[in-house]
């Protein structure tokens, strides 16, 4: 059983290490991190608090908050306590221009309407219990079975029909070395879904002042539970500038996939990249042998990259992604042992986003940073069950930058 105690503060320090040096793929791919101010004297740190505004109220009658959260360099991301969703990301262009790299809505009613729900994209949310599938609504745990709440076919997908995503998390702005800060918190009662044991789960989302955003997740619980938490935001680097994202050159560092089968359930083999579509150890086009991908997964990738074979002790760079037009990069470093990298195949066009935009098939891509799906049925897969005494921890950053 994996491990999930280990010293976050340590793991903070050679983050923060790591950061200061350019990585292998920045050298290869000759990315220049650059700031969107034109004054490179510009302060390297900010003390200001984040702001807050109104959000609306969620549908069980709840406030809700909208966090937004600003860089030394002027970045910018708006958080909410609905679902601790990432609604808007301010990065610069080659040319300085900010804009917004993910899929969301100018509004709290565009993340509850019917519609919505119906399609169930999950833009920007932090997902849990459990992200991503757990094969029938079904695990055994200590010599019980337990059945969860099925919301995606005969199968549980990100938590059940009332996940982290469309929970109102507990918010408290502040401030750190790094940037400013936004602390989420959350009780997921006992059997809420059909999980056992409290679980008090934080997360903190930090803009740091060297462009990157960076989440930070603890928990912890009075019964074993399976647990993987995640967040669900689509990103599109050239989004209002772009029909889709296939142009985006991605790279990922991992040389074996999860096999899934017809209802995207892993089969247990953790098959080679090698000779395959799957292959993103090289940089490839999203779009370029996407019609290539195996029926499992009908109009493109929704499979799980395998980065290691256990939790890490500290994040490393798992993909990088390149927008040749506006020039930006995105890093995704992570301790997790798997990504999910989905092409955004269920976007239908029947969701208008920001800036009226429709949301068609493969707008966005999904970097889901996590463990493996289905792996409380999955002997040979990491565990992800916590135990009570343990507080698992991790940390999942993305860097953003550009390549004139």
């Amino acid at each position: 059983m994996m491990d999930f105690s280990r010293n976050g503060a340590l793991a903070g320090l050679l983050l923060l290490a790591a950061c200061n040096q350019p990585t292998t793929s920045e050298q290869a791919a000759g990315t220049a991190r650059t700031s969107a101010s034109p004054d490179s004297t510009q302060a390297a740190t900010t003390t200001a608090m984040p702001t807050s505004t109104s959000f609306g109220t969620a549908p069980d009658g709840t406030e809700v908050q909208l966090y937004t959260l600003t860089n030394a360099h002027g970045l910018k991301a708006t958080i909410t306590t609905y679902g601790g969703t990432l609604t808007s990301l301010l990065t610069p262009d080659k040319n300085g221009q900010l804009g917004d790299v993910v899929l969301g809505f100018d509004n709290l009613e565009g993340y509850t309407s019917e519609s919505y729900l119906k399609e169930g994209p999950y833009f920007g949310a932090l997902i849990g219990r459990y992200g991503n599938r757990i094969a029938k609504g079904k695990f055994t745990l200590d010599g019980k079975e337990y059945t969860l709440a099925k919301n995606n076919g005969a199968n549980t997908l990100h938590g059940g029909k009332k996940g982290f995503d469309k929970v109102v998390w507990q918010a408290q702005p502040g401030t750190s070395a790094d940037g400013q800060t936004l602390t989420l918190t959350y009780l997921s009662k006992d059997g809420e879904e059909g999980y056992p044991g409290n679980l008090t789960v934080k997360v903190v989302y930090t803009l740091t002042n060297d462009d990157a955003l960076r989440l930070d997740y603890s928990a912890t619980t009075d019964k074993a539970t399976p647990l993987n938490l995640t967040n669900h935001s689509y990103f599109n680097l050239n989004h209002g500038q772009a029909k889709n994202a296939l142009d985006h050159v991605l790279t990922l560092k991992a040389d074996r996939f999860t096999v899934v089968d017809a209802t995207l359930i892993p089969t247990g083999e953790l098959r080679p990249v090698q000779g395959t579509p799957m292959d993103f150890r090289q940089p490839h086009a999203i779009g370029e042998r996407i019609a290539q991908v195996p029926g499992e997964a009908p109009g493109g990738y929704d499979h799980n990259w395998v980065l290691a074979d256990k939790l890490r002790t500290t994040p490393e760079v798992a993909a990088t992604v390149y927008e040749p037009v506006s020039g930006r990069t995105m890093e995704v470093l992570t301790d997790q042992p798997g990504v999910q990298f989905y092409s955004g195949n269920f976007l239908k066009g029947n969701l208008t986003g920001k800036g009226n935009t429709a949301y068609v098939k493969n707008y966005g891509f999904c970097l889901e940073t996590q463990h493996f799906p289905d792996s409380p049925n999955q002997p040979t897969f990491p565990s992800t069950i916590l135990q009570p005494g343990q507080t698992f921890h991790s940390t999942t950053e993305y860097r953003f930058g550009v390549r004139k």
